[in-house]
């Protein structure tokens, strides 16, 4: 199994929020917090060390992470770039990645993608998460051996998460007990939705 230590944590931060009219989503308030906040919560203790993937507001996110990684490539190119510099800053054999923009993922979710990829006797590079119907390509658990080939890959021109993926030995993890946790938020009235669920559920609950 892996171990804690051998996992590196990294929450995508680095996109341009066009969506949300150019604003950085990670810090977009939300239930009393950025963005950004709530996933660290899923992340932090769980992970050897927690990175951030931004490209501005550096400072606001070193308050979340011990390092803010930028891309290794200026011009927003997407979060491909954003894995790659994640797993070439990496000190440990394993990355896994999140989005900024999903703060309902699952408490257990590094456990849970750990189970995953060793289900198929450790020959997996790559774990999805899988909801029941749609795979999340930027939830995923990743081994940072696989830096030079996504290097390679992103010279030639490749920005589709999917298409490097099927590159490699792969997995998806089913997370189908909790599709919900994987709503992303892109734009302001998705993130009013959400917010509202969740309190609403945390009230019930409480």
């Amino acid at each position: 199994m892996i171990a804690t230590h051998d996992i590196t944590g990294m929450i995508l931060a680095g996109g341009e929020g066009r969506r949300m009219g150019g604003r950085d989503k990670g810090l977009e308030p939300f239930a009393g917090q950025p963005l950004v906040a709530h996933v660290v919560k899923r992340l932090d203790g769980h992970v050897a060390e927690l990175l951030i993937n931004a490209n501005r507001n550096i400072d606001a996110y070193e308050l979340f992470a011990s390092r803010v990684i930028e891309d290794a490539e200026g011009g927003f190119k997407g979060p491909l770039m954003g894995i790659y510099s994640g797993l070439r800053a990496t000190n440990t054999p394993w990355l896994l990645v999140t989005p900024c923009d999903s703060p309902a993922l699952p408490n257990d979710l590094v456990a849970r993608m750990v189970a995953g990829i060793a289900t198929d006797n450790g020959e997996n590079d790559i774990a999805v998460a899988f909801d029941g119907e749609r795979l999340h390509p930027v939830v995923a658990l990743l081994r940072t051996s696989l830096a030079d080939d996504l290097a390679t890959a992103l010279a030639q021109g490749e920005r589709k998460i999917d298409r490097w993926f099927a590159r490699h030995p792969w997995c998806k993890v089913d997370m189908s007990d909790c599709p919900e946790a994987f709503a992303n938020l892109n734009t302001e009235e998705e993130k009013s939705r959400l917010e509202l669920a969740l309190t609403t559920s945390a009230q019930e609950t409480s």
